[in-house]
């Protein structure tokens, strides 16, 4: 590992803490170093407050002068709600700059770079890049589409069921493996699920870990069916935003908005607009999305090839049956070469269970 790579990977662990706090911004981290020395670390925290490389330099303070600073992200060169951390960089006296990658906005781009060589300050690209970009795929692809990124997860037995025929699916995995789902939800704008397993399963669709983030819970219910009584209507726990269709009951409208729930009515007209729903999270600001539903929605989303990530959790357990659901339903793809093949997949071992990681590559 080079010296550059020693310090950039720093940065990213740095930013990499504070993975489900800076939505919908990045997660970049900072390092500052002179004569060898860290004299200033950073990361950014949440959107709004100052970005990783003022953090770090207000740290390193004069030792910042004549320095080196390590950011996974191209310095800012607009003024936002902060300044732009390319000219707080000048203004410290850094003598080099390195960078893992370019800000992913075609537009901005090498805006950041341009004001640090202008100053004549050494910049060098490409440290730790592929990491640091897998790093924010989230950001990279919301500030590109304005769409959230969506991740599936599913939790299934070893033959793929994710309940039993009778619909007893608590508990495939093990506490191990669960608590690892609930880091998946703080990491997470949205939680979405469709109507049909709030009605079976009534699930609160929060996140149980210390300091964890509760996701917007967001449900698919195409004619306004969801119960009253149901626990994301009535605890208050999180926010609930319901997508329906031009089938829905105005009369059950009236009613969830009443008991403060968020309706949304896609342009389907008889079942929910996938498209037109992640257009609306994205013009709300929701960045990322974790579905956690049953067989038929994560087929929907699926084939209408809407997925960017898929985790699954295998249990080392097998129930069989005709009439035992599956995680990947619907019609199912006629031809094996027509198969959604995965990619960069990953494999751990969480307690007794296998922590399957993959990116979906549809074909044309």
């Amino acid at each position: 590992m080079s010296e550059h790579e020693f310090y950039m990977n720093l940065a990213i662990n740095n930013a990499k803490a504070m993975k489900g706090q800076t939505d919908p911004n990045p997660l970049v981290g900072s390092v500052v170093v002179n004569h060898n020395r860290i004299v200033g670390v950073g990361a950014h925290l949440k959107a709004g407050e100052p970005h990783a490389e003022i953090h770090a330099l207000r740290m390193a303070g004069d030792q910042a002068k004549g320095g080196t600073i390590y950011v996974t992200l191209e310095p800012c060169s607009h003024h936002g709600r902060t300044g732009p951390c390319a000219e707080a960089i000048v203004k410290a006296g850094i003598k080099k700059v390195v960078v893992a990658t370019l800000d992913p906005n075609p537009i901005v781009a090498g805006n950041g770079i341009n004001i640090l060589k202008n100053a004549n300050i050494e910049v060098v690209v490409g440290v730790c890049e592929e990491e640091s970009r897998k790093m924010n795929e989230v950001f990279n692809k919301f500030i590109m589409k304005k769409q959230p990124f969506i991740t599936l997860k599913s939790a299934t037995t070893l033959d793929g069921k994710i309940s039993s025929s009778t619909w007893d699916s608590k508990w495939i995995t093990s506490e191990e493996a669960r608590k690892d789902v609930h880091q998946l939800r703080h990491e997470n704008v949205g939680i979405l699920v469709g109507v049909h397993t709030v009605i079976k399963d009534d699930p609160e669709l929060t996140t149980r870990i210390p300091n964890g983030r509760n996701p917007i819970r967001i449900i698919l219910d195409s004619t306004l069916r969801i119960p009253l009584d149901s626990k994301v209507v009535t605890d208050k726990k999180a926010e609930t935003w319901i997508f329906t269709s031009k089938q829905y009951s105005a009369e059950a409208k009236e009613k969830l908005e009443q008991l403060g729930m968020k309706i949304f009515v896609t342009s389907g007209s008889e079942r929910v607009d996938l498209h037109g729903t992640l257009s609306i999270l994205g013009e709300h600001s929701v960045s990322s999305v974790l579905i956690e539903g049953g067989g038929e929605v994560n087929a929907s989303f699926l084939t209408e090839k809407l997925v960017d990530k898929v985790v699954v959790y295998f249990a080392p357990k097998l129930i069989g049956g005709k009439e035992s659901p599956g995680f990947f339903a619907g019609i199912g793809i006629e031809k094996m070469a027509d198969a959604i093949d995965l990619e960069q997949m990953n494999v751990e071992k969480i307690g007794k269970d296998f922590k399957f990681t993959g990116y979906p590559v549809y074909n044309a």
